[in-house]
């Protein structure tokens, strides 16, 4: 035989992720390519001297992870040791957390920065037991009254400092928050630490920004923790201008050139698609327009490099911000009080609409794709809208835009995605997160709606799935046993038992429907032959797996264009 495979694959469960969810128990790669599919007579002909024949031995052949929503530099800034870890479970209450600051204090020398992420109100006592109580810079001021801190939230959409880090950015009870963000300050008028949504910016501003070097050790731990996890490509959403001022720049437009130095040295690991962010959490459309490059200037998109492994797909926007800040646009009000809003400029909610439509329609006409981070209810058929409206104006076959989290889509929202082809990204491992501490901002019923991916499918939307990271971490295994079971974390408890799919359901938004995203699922997505070699494989049966047992099957093999990138099977 001219050309013997490179790896076969015997003995297991190849779920291909066909049209048909067929399930095979053999298949072959030859350079970088799927060449069989099928039983041990379809790839044994290309078994030669030179080939690896892996016995899966009963153990789960998928397509590779497609995490179709992952902040990449910015997760791999906020994990250790790039960063205290302040999430659950490694602290529990706000005095774990001065303990991790204190320790910090300890190393670092004096007047240095320190930065930490993942702290969640949900899952600190003193926050539990009184819902009233906040983080505030005098939890941290006692342990750090001479080093600026710097804490994350797990969602990104908060950040909370100290005492001396307010005073190195100049924040004091006359400052102005920048439109879309709020300084939160205490009964007397004075900032208590916490600064939501682009009000960060002013946090940013003041820290040094993110090295060559930062971003590229960054990137590198990411895509270790990647290949472990079987996570073979990804989104970057939003890498730009309107980046600099989120995690120190960690999505800013220089990181995008970290990438393309990666890829040129054979180090990049797992695809990568890109959405650019022209503005931050609160932009105008006139700044959008401004700092938009035109389709197709990207070095990236040019034919420099190989398309395949790191592309420029479109866009992202901000359109409202998060559910525990209460800025999240909705209907109906909050428990307690008010609706939150869109984040684009303008006074009133029409003046916004109408940015948003604006910024909506100039990036459809100039031929992007669109990824729109969007919550609220309101704020997901404002978007729907301005999305149809823009086709309307402009039509465009196969523009593929999308929403990005719709934790409220509405039938609404949903029958407009459907009818003009596109579609939404979904985040079951913050459902997974938040489930047990959203009822006491929307209440029982929408807290359980909350991503709704029954009634997304069901309505014809296509749904991908992505973590979110740093938002949480990018465990896939996690993601499907909550989109089947809709458990939550801390609980245990199901939150909206009619929105559970099934699992051949859940494994497609990890792969097909995220390559559809990419513009990709005629070449990735799923086992088929043409397709590339990009193979994830989980010790044991994942179809008949009991779904609580998902998240602790091990990945053992990961591969990425034919190339072992994870490997702990040795056979």
């Amino acid at each position: 035989m001219d050309t013997y495979a490179d790896l076969v694959f015997l003995g297991g469960r190849v779920v291909t992720v066909d049209a048909e969810f067929s399930v095979a128990s053999a298949l072959a790669v030859t350079g970088g390519i799927i060449t069989a599919v099928g039983g041990r007579e379809d790839v044994a002909p290309l078994v030669g001297p030179g080939t690896r024949v892996v016995d899966l031995r009963g153990a789960t052949l998928l397509p590779g992870i497609n995490d179709s929503h992952l902040h990449g530099c910015a997760f791999g800034m906020a994990t250790p040791p790039l960063s205290l870890e302040v999430g659950h479970p490694a602290v529990s209450s706000l005095a774990d957390v001065a303990q991790a600051v204190r320790d910090a204090v300890e190393r670092v020398p004096g007047g240095q920065w320190i930065t930490g992420h993942g702290w969640d109100t949900g899952y600190l006592d003193e926050c539990v037991s009184d819902p009233a109580r906040q983080p505030s810079r005098h939890d941290l001021d006692a342990v750090s009254p001479d080093h600026p801190v710097v804490l994350y939230s797990f969602s990104g959409h908060a950040t909370w400092v100290n005492s001396k880090a307010l005073e190195l950015i100049g924040i004091d009870r006359d400052t102005i928050a920048p439109p879309g963000g709020a300084i939160v300050v205490d009964e007397a008028g004075e900032p208590t630490g916490l600064l939501h949504e682009g009000a960060q910016a002013l946090v940013q501003n003041a820290l040094p920004p993110l090295s060559r070097q930062e971003r590229t050790d960054a990137i590198r731990s990411t895509l270790a923790t990647l290949a472990r996890l079987g996570v073979t490509s990804y989104t970057e959403p939003g890498l730009g201008p309107g980046g600099d001022g989120i995690m120190r720049g960690a999505l800013g437009a220089e990181t995008l050139d970290v990438y393309r130095r990666l890829l040129a040295d054979g180090e990049l690991t797992a695809r990568v698609g890109v959405l650019l962010l022209p503005t931050g959490m609160a932009g105008t459309a006139e700044e959008f327009a401004r700092n938009l490059p035109a389709r197709g200037a990207s070095e990236a998109e040019s034919g420099d490099i190989d398309p395949r492994r790191l592309a420029i797909h479109g866009v992202k926007i901000f359109a409202d911000g998060i559910v525990p800040n209460k800025t999240s646009w909705m209907h109906d009000p909050y428990v307690g009080g008010g609706c939150g809003s869109l984040c684009v400029g303008g006074e009133t909610d029409a003046e916004r609409v109408a940015e948003i439509g604006a910024i909506v329609r100039h990036a459809h006409a100039t031929g992007h794709q669109m990824g729109v981070h969007v919550t609220g209810d309101r704020a997901c058929d404002t978007v729907a809208d301005a999305f149809a409206a823009a086709m309307a104006e402009h039509p465009r076959p196969d523009a593929r835009h999308y929403v990005i989290h719709g934790d409220f889509l509405t039938a609404h929202s949903m029958k407009v995605l459907a009818a003009h082809g596109f579609g939404v990204n979904m985040n079951p491992t913050i459902k997974w997160t938040v489930a047990d501490m959203e009822e006491e901002f929307v209440g029982t019923e929408r807290a359980a709606y909350a991503w709704p991916y029954r009634d997304a499918i069901d309505a014809g939307v296509r749904v991908a799935s992505g973590s979110d990271a740093p938002v949480t971490h990018p465990d896939w295994r996690q993601g499907i046993a909550t989109m089947v079971l809709r458990e939550s974390k801390a609980a245990s408890r199901v939150s909206g038992p009619e929105q559970r799919i099934g699992l051949a359901e859940a494994i497609r938004t990890y792969t097909i429907d995220a390559a559809w995203q990419d513009f990709a699922e005629d070449w990735k997505g799923s086992l088929e032959t043409g397709k590339v070699a990009d193979l994830c494989v989980l010790d044991g049966d994942l179809l008949t797996a009991d779904p609580r047992d998902i998240p602790e099957m091990p990945v053992v093999l990961t591969v990425v264009d034919g190339q072992v990138v994870h490997d702990t099977l040795g056979n």
